[in-house]
């Protein structure tokens, strides 16, 4: 580093963009303001993620910059890189371990920049820290940037949080047409990323049905993708199920706020839900929960059982997590889950 960095200087985290990781990306920001509490601290965000940014304590502002995956538009690089330096930044954590995310930050002169090796991005990098594949949980590999370099990792993590002000939640439900009548309400996350980790469909149907039959509202979450399976879903549902599917994340995280309690595969809507505080029910199929479930509590955690023989590799005993789909997930063990959970939180609410 050619000088000192102030003790004031702003830190910027470049985190990966998925939701859920996104939201990960909190526990990394609690960090940094215990070892750093006077040094603001920035997130470079896509225009997807963004509305998280308002709900995150501790965060100063994001820095909303949409790149292409696929390729390298110089010119975006370097119009971003200028942004960066306008802010003069002290230190950056690169959480991404391709080149291209820690290349805005070199150009941009930011004198600490951390990062695990990666994509020969030696000369991008000037504090590069080793061991990433030891490290099992995305935490562990994010939080670790945070930490002094070969730093114990602390017992616990920060727990990510999402505050969402009461006041929005109304607003968010007044101009949706949502009822406030006291009855329960109930979000469905229907949609994943990755082979057998999406719930059926037609299950998420039965469930609809059967939270209608007993007066509840239920709320079907999630992107554009994710619009044909709502009509689905609200069709068996009937006139208390509603489609809130759509392009804003804003939408999804007043929702989440909302409702009494969610079942959602393990998606970044899931992670969304837990780091508010939702009482949330998680279905996982080729992932272990132990490595990608939320750091905050589930209300319960439904993993597939494994059938016998498998039909990846024809074990009768298989026990690879990356074999098993959510299609081995019972309608009747969610039902189970999610009535003890509303019962659960309709006798708090009683008290």
């Amino acid at each position: 580093m050619a000088a000192p960095i102030s003790p004031d200087s702003p830190i910027l985290i470049v985190p990966y963009m998925w939701i859920g990781d996104f939201v990960r990306g909190h526990s990394v920001v609690k960090l940094l303001r215990q070892r750093w509490p006077r040094r603001p601290i920035d997130m470079l965000t896509t225009s997807l993620c963004a509305p998280l940014l308002d709900y995150m304590p501790g965060v100063r502002k994001g820095i909303e910059w949409n790149l292409p995956r696929n390729r390298l538009p110089l010119g975006q690089y370097l119009a971003l890189a200028s942004r960066l330096r306008e802010e003069r930044y002290g230190t950056t954590l690169v959480m991404p371990r391709t080149w291209k995310s820690a290349l805005a930050p070199f150009l941009a002169g930011i004198p600490e920049r951390v990062g695990f090796a990666g994509e020969a991005r030696f000369i991008l990098l000037n504090d590069v820290r080793w061991g990433e594949y030891q490290l099992e949980r995305m935490i562990d590999r994010c939080g670790a940037l945070a930490l002094p370099k070969n730093a114990a990792a602390p017992a616990e993590w920060p727990l990510p949080e999402l505050i969402v002000p009461k006041s929005e939640v109304a607003a968010w439900r007044e101009r949706n047409g949502l009822s406030t009548d006291g009855r329960p309400a109930v979000a469905l996350c229907p949609g994943a990323v990755g082979r057998g980790k999406r719930w059926p469909t037609e299950r998420f149907a039965d469930l609809a049905r059967h939270l209608t039959s007993q007066g509840v509202a239920v709320w079907v979450l999630g992107g554009p993708n994710e619009t044909p399976l709502a009509k689905q879903i609200t069709q068996s549902g009937g006139p208390l199920a509603r489609d809130l599917t759509g392009n804003d994340l804003r939408n999804a995280i007043l929702a989440l706020a909302a409702v009494d309690a969610a079942v959602s595969n393990d998606s970044g809507l899931m992670h969304v839900a837990a780091a508010i505080g939702t009482k949330t029910i998680g279905l996982f199929g080729p992932t272990s929960p132990r490595l990608w479930a939320p750091l905050n509590p589930l209300a319960a955690t439904i993993e597939a059982d494994h059938p016998s023989p498998c039909p990846i590799c024809g074990q009768t005993e298989c026990r690879d997590v990356r074999h098993r789909s959510t299609e081995d997930i019972p309608l009747e063990r969610v039902i189970a889950a999610l009535d003890r959970t509303i019962a659960a939180r309709s006798e708090v609410a009683a008290q």
